[in-house]
């Protein structure tokens, strides 16, 4: 799971040779799924797949936006492309999409909030979860939550301020609905953070690419407060 979500934050994997081995037949095995994926798909018509993931349908590429940037899913091969250079997307990236079209009903977003171990078999996983999302989170801003509301901003998180603490959502695919708290500490208490998901997102992806998801918010929450802007101040 580690590599997994090394690649959902965004960052290289790299490490030792053990590592890149696992990192390499991941990726084989992800290869082979992608043609499942896609056979599984493929009973849809696309006008439908676009409907029910919030896209949209021009001539035959199915396009959405993920993690803020305009992808393209051809019909009828279903190869995820970027729509600024028109390259293709990384293993990793077009699984994730494929997945999402896979599960996507159409289902309108919930507008309430639930943790991971309300999501279907999240029980048993909720506390890995947090480890690697909420706690990383709290660990990288406890000293600075100024920064972390900075870096929201960045990214383009919408402050919600029906929830406790330092609290925004962020929308990495169109129908599914993040949200990335931190409950900045004092001297009794130290400071602790959490990832949400709106509850209709079990419509959306699997309940473990949601972890992934999760991940990825965080490592690019992370990586932002690692940028120049800050570091350098």
């Amino acid at each position: 799971m580690a590599g997994l979500t090394d690649q959902a934050s965004g960052t290289k994997v790299t490490g030792s040779e053990a590592i890149e081995r696992a990192h390499q037949a991941w990726q084989e095995s992800m290869l082979r799924q992608l043609d499942v994926l896609r056979n599984e798909i493929s009973v849809t018509q696309p006008g439908r797949l676009a409907v029910n993931c919030g896209g949209t349908l021009v001539d035959q590429l199915i396009r959405l936006t993920y993690w803020g940037q305009e992808v393209g899913i051809s019909w009828p091969d279903l190869k995820a492309r970027k729509m600024s250079d028109g390259s293709e997307c990384s293993v990793y990236d077009a699984g994730m999409l494929l997945y999402y079209l896979r599960e996507a009903d159409g289902t309108p977003m919930a507008d309430r909030w639930i943790g991971y171990r309300e999501l279907p078999g999240g029980n048993f996983y909720s506390q890995a979860f947090q480890g690697y999302s909420g706690d990383r989170l709290a660990r990288a801003y406890s000293e600075s939550p100024e920064a972390y509301v900075e870096v929201a901003h960045i990214l383009e998180g919408v402050t919600l301020s029906g929830l406790p603490g330092l609290a925004f959502a962020f929308l990495p695919l169109p129908r599914i609905r993040l949200a990335a708290i931190l409950y900045p500490g004092d001297e009794e208490f130290a400071a602790r953070a959490s990832v949400l998901f709106d509850a209709a997102a079990s419509h959306y992806m699997t309940t473990d690419g949601l972890a992934l998801l999760g991940a990825g918010l965080v490592g690019r929450l992370i990586q932002a407060g690692k940028s120049e802007r800050f570091t350098t101040a």
